[in-house]
């Protein structure tokens, strides 16, 4: 059966992030996208000028509709506009035995805020510890860890830190950091050494939407049934395509390709 995959998120009006990255990554890669949009944004590549936030309510209504009849094999969250959306879904998903990816959303690419302390905090109650994995890049890791990360070695060690006094696994995301021709990205699981993914920087500036790709990638290839550390290296290599076919729109940092699996390396 194709893998079912709800994507609980924002939607972003240019198509780059959000709701419609999700559901783009997670049809290419041969799943059935559902969706529980918790804000519509008036966006593009040059910011966020707009948001206007969906009832806690409505998300759990989206939630559970998706839930009641075709069913979830994954679920991947990304921005929450509040922490009663938080506690929304957390109700609804408290029985759903499915692996959840959470991407904590904080700040947009633009350099927008889009999440406050409260939902933070929600998240670690609600979410984080129903996580089949948390995926913070290097700022959300900074405000979840409330430490300034700068270096490979720290983000690793904050991330390891995380993991265990969390109880959750997490991939740090290192795109980043100013580490020259290579991106790493650390796998940290509760208990165990952190595994560490490298590949060359693909040098272009359309990363709009980046980190909603890699956490709908892996909530994909979860649903699918693959093991963690398999589902990471094959997201990994479906974003690094996606960056290489981007198709360069819009005046700033634009969306992603269509990307395809590459091998590793």
């Amino acid at each position: 059966m194709v893998p079912r995959i709800l994507s609980i998120a924002g939607s972003d009006s240019s198509g780059g992030a959000g709701i419609q990255a999700d559901a783009k990554a997670i049809t290419l890669l041969g799943g059935h996208a559902m969706t529980a949009i918790t804000a519509v944004t008036a966006q593009n590549t040059l910011g966020v000028t707009r948001i206007d936030t969906l009832p806690a309510a409505s998300v759990a209504a989206q939630i559970a509709a998706c839930i009641e009849d075709i069913g979830v094999d994954a679920v991947k969250t990304g921005m929450f506009a509040t922490a009663d959306q938080v506690d929304a879904a957390g109700d609804v998903l408290v029985n759903a035995d499915v692996p959840i990816v959470v991407d904590p959303v904080m700040i947009a690419t633009s350099g927008a805020a889009l999440a406050g302390n409260d939902v933070v905090d929600a998240l670690r109650r609600r979410l984080f510890p129903r996580a089949a994995l948390v995926t913070p890049n290097l700022d959300e890791l900074g405000v979840l860890t409330e430490t300034s990360i700068t270096s490979l070695d720290d983000m690793i060690a904050r991330a390891a830190a995380f993991a265990a006094d969390r109880q959750v696994p997490v991939l740090a995301k290192g795109g980043h950091l100013a580490a020259g021709d290579m991106i790493t990205d650390a796998l940290c699981l509760p208990g165990a050494d952190p595994r560490l993914y490298r590949h060359a920087r693909v040098p272009t500036s359309e990363t709009h939407g980046t980190g909603c790709t890699l956490a709908s990638a892996i909530a994909t290839a979860l649903g699918a049934g693959a093991p963690l550390t398999t589902a990471v290296e094959s997201a990994r290599n479906y974003v690094r395509a996606a960056l290489m076919t981007a198709p360069g729109l819009g005046a700033r940092s634009g969306p992603l390709g269509p990307g395809r699996p590459l091998s590793p390396g």
